[in-house]
């Protein structure tokens, strides 16, 4: 079903109103802003030559915070439980692609996955993100890992994880979004494959 230019731009409007809203919020524990975080993320990815379909998944990637229904479970204070699902369904029912969704949903997995491949990576998360570990599933069985590595975008939702990690720095004040708004309408009106 092709979408409308104006709908594109409704859609792109609906999901910055959201980063409007709620983007001020504390990121749960962290010592940055929702968008604050997310913003650092893109711009790490940006800064890396990652694709647009990246730049806007590390953008994206926590956008399940900012989605949840009121009233959503929570992980005891920490956002809501499954927030990489419901930030990867909610891009899917408005038409990004297919890989952008599973690169969302992926960042929880890959935390999984490193925890249980570098032990010492446990150590070097973030307290919030330690308390989080267990509402995910906690570190992955052999059989997970096994499975994570055989995705041909494993090394990019590794590299995803590496981003939301380093994106917490306090006091560093968020660019303009209109790069990102102008990023997501060209992203809805690529033909997909899905």
């Amino acid at each position: 079903m092709e979408i409308t230019t104006a709908k594109q731009r409704a859609i792109v409007a609906e999901i910055f109103k959201l980063y409007q809203v709620h983007g001020d919020a504390d990121y749960i524990g962290e010592p940055v802003s929702q968008l604050g975080h997310m913003w650092q993320a893109a711009a790490l990815a940006q800064a890396a030559g990652a694709d647009d379909e990246v730049v806007l998944a590390a953008f994206f990637h926590d956008l399940g915070h900012l989605c949840a229904a009121a009233g959503a479970p929570s992980m005891a204070g920490f956002g809501a439980v499954d927030h990489e699902r419901l930030g990867a369904d909610y891009l899917r029912a408005r038409g990004f692609s297919a890989r952008l969704a599973r690169l969302v949903e992926s960042h929880v997995q890959a935390k999984r996955y490193l925890t249980h491949k570098y032990p010492s990576y446990l150590a070097q998360l973030s307290g919030a993100s330690r308390a989080t570990l267990a509402f995910q599933g906690g570190v992955m069985s052999a059989a997970e890992a096994a499975a994570f590595e055989q995705d041909p975008d494993a090394d990019i939702m590794l590299q995803l994880r590496q981003w939301d990690e380093q994106a917490k720095v306090a006091d560093q004040p968020v660019g303009s979004l209109d790069f990102l708004k102008k990023l997501t309408l060209k992203h809805l009106q690529e033909p997909k494959n899905n």
